[in-house]
């Protein structure tokens, strides 16, 4: 049985025949036409509260190292990737095992002043309220960086393990 629906002089009403589907869904009536009438009423789209803002990054120095803070492990794997081309770099050009340069005392003074300037200058974008996430481009975007460092950090121990076990360097010269 098809509804036959006729629209009253109301804007926005439509005004449906008795008997009709209207009736069965408890539309209201309207008094002055005699007839049940559907109302709509349209809503926008989406949410009707603004979104909540995100909360300002802490430019407190003890958030930025919390264990779980964003520092730590971004400032290890920026000293991880300095240091594993690094020590390859010094392995290919002198024949120098990773175990040989951390024990000569220049290998160790050229490590405190990297350490110190590159937290240093990881940590001053952080203390300012920035994050690696806000100034990530297409290609290098802060979860690469966070999957190189941790790469770096491995091949770090890996180059170190084979040191120990074969009692050569990773590049024999």
């Amino acid at each position: 049985m098809a509804t036959v629906m006729a629209m009253s002089s109301f804007a926005g009403v439509a005004v449906l025949p008795r008997g009709s589907a209207g009736q069965r869904f408890g539309a209201r009536s309207l008094p002055a036409l005699g007839r049940r009438a559907l109302v709509v009423r349209a809503q926008a789209e989406g949410p009707s509260a603004p979104p909540p803002n995100k909360p300002k990054a802490s430019t407190s120095i003890w958030d930025a190292l919390a264990f779980s803070g964003p520092a730590p492990e971004r400032i290890n794997g920026r000293l991880a990737m300095v240091g594993f081309v690094t020590a390859l770099a010094v392995e290919a050009g002198r024949g120098d095992g990773l175990l040989s340069q951390l024990g000569s005392g220049t290998g160790q003074a050229w490590f405190a002043y990297t350490v110190a300037v590159l937290s240093v200058a990881s940590l001053v974008p952080l203390l300012q309220g920035e994050s690696a996430e806000g100034r990530a481009g297409a290609i290098m975007n802060a979860n690469a960086e966070l999957w190189n460092g941790r790469f770096a950090m491995l091949g770090l121990v890996a180059l170190a393990a084979t040191e120990i076990i074969t009692g050569a360097p990773f590049i024999n010269v």
